[in-house]
């Protein structure tokens, strides 16, 4: 493993810098009230963030995550992992200033991934230049979201067309969205794991019900986390995304980038949050001298900063083995930094928050917002008991069958193997 940017990856690092440093940060505050203010049906993106698009696209960075050739760069998910973690410095505007937002992020990968030409051509092109957005629909109200097998909402295919009905809730992006990825049941009979599919839902199909943005943590703005409900909502037999039966091991795809892209960005934010902890420490004076001169102010920045180091190394660890193994290979690794970089940007944040006092409160400073932004992390693509859960699943499963293989005289190699 070697984690040194290509010259072309450390290029487009300091680009994307540069372009927070004179684009986002100066607006930062403008453009997420337009989010609140202008984003409605019909209108994906505000006017000034569209400009803001506009300028990033001229100068080409632009779906910067797509590791497919034919629709981005081609970087490896450990490469645009460097390239996420300085978007993460400002969570909810710099990753849609390069197309590079949650959900459309995962939605244009599983399209380019398992689309038709068709479906490609109709959602997939226009997402990709920014001329539409999408939101992703799974979660649902009356069942475990933690639990996917559970999964109430179905599609009844009728002729040439599937009849979608059911409740979803935290379908998030769905305000101003042109089309929703739901994945509801298609087979109630068949095995867990092959109930479910995934169907291409336009937002203006007779039957798509958007019933309200939740309100989450005071804020029901922007695209929004909704509730929707399907009720008869008829699209044609072609939306079917993928093979029938396949919407756990695609969602499997989806999610195995997405939560290397949580996790990266998670860490710019604990980065902007420390850089700021320590901007305050050097420069804020009580009780005869400097924050920084106290020991309490010190051990919050030296735990800060050995916590994000060691989040990020294993964040990079989980993305090459991505790139290298395959997602499947990986899933130890990315459950692991779900729970580490979740609760790491948590920790670092509520330090930044207390060495600011009463300042870090407010929204005067970013601290407040990156926090309850950030919080969703310890429950958004599995909370942390359903990591830790499968982590020491398999933990268990490898050493039964060590055990097993001692017993039978068979054992190879003779030592365990590492994650490193």
């Amino acid at each position: 493993m070697d984690f040194n940017p290509s010259p072309e990856v450390a290029e487009l690092r300091e680009r994307v810098l540069d372009f927070i440093d004179d684009e986002i940060y100066p607006q930062e505050r403008e453009l997420m009230e337009a989010l609140d203010a202008e984003v409605a049906p019909g209108v994906p993106y505000p006017r000034n963030l569209i400009a803001v698009r506009e300028k990033a696209r001229n100068e080409g960075l632009w779906n910067l995550f797509m590791p497919d050739e034919r629709f981005g760069p081609g970087l490896k998910n450990w490469e645009y992992g460097l390239l996420c973690e300085e978007m993460g410095r400002s969570p909810m505007a710099a990753p849609m200033a390069f197309n590079c937002a949650a959900p459309d992020t995962g939605n244009m990968e599983i399209l380019a991934e398992h689309g038709t030409p068709e479906q490609r051509e109709r959602w997939l092109e226009p997402l990709m230049e920014g001329k539409i957005r999408s939101c992703f629909s799974m979660t649902e109200p009356e069942v475990s979201g933690s639990d996917p097998t559970l999964l109430q909402a179905k599609a009844t295919l009728d002729g040439d067309e599937w009849i979608v009905d059911g409740h979803k809730w935290f379908t998030s992006g769905a305000v101003g969205a042109d089309l929703a990825i739901a994945m509801v049941v298609t087979d109630p009979d068949a095995p867990p794991y092959a109930r479910a599919s995934m169907i291409c839902v336009p937002t203006d199909t007779p039957g798509f019900n958007l019933v309200r943005p939740i309100s989450v943590m005071g804020h029901d703005g922007g695209p929004g986390h909704c509730e929707i409900r399907y009720e008869e909502c008829r699209v044609p037999k072609g939306n079917l995304l993928g093979e029938r039966g396949a919407g756990f091991a695609i969602a499997q795809d989806r999610l195995g980038p997405g939560r290397i892209h949580h996790c990266m960005r998670a860490i710019g934010t604990a980065e902007r949050a420390h850089e700021m902890m320590c901007r305050r420490a050097n420069e804020r004076t009580a009780f005869g001298g400097p924050l920084g001169d106290k020991q309490f102010v010190q051990e919050s920045i030296a735990a800060s900063r050995m916590e994000i180091d060691q989040a990020r190394l294993l964040t990079l660890y989980a993305a090459w083995k991505m790139d290298t193994e395959g997602k499947r290979a990986a899933r130890q690794a990315i459950s692991a930094i779900k729970i580490v970089a979740a609760n790491m940007v948590m920790d670092v944040l509520d330090r930044a928050i207390q060495v600011h006092g009463s300042l870090g409160m407010t929204d005067d400073t970013p601290l407040a917002i990156m926090w309850r932004f950030s919080r969703m992390l310890r429950l958004a693509d599995g909370p942390d008991e359903v990591h830790k859960m499968v982590l020491a699943r398999r933990e268990l499963n490898r050493w039964a069958k060590r055990a097993e293989a001692e017993a039978e005289g068979n054992l190879e190699p003779r030592h365990a193997t590492r994650m490193v």
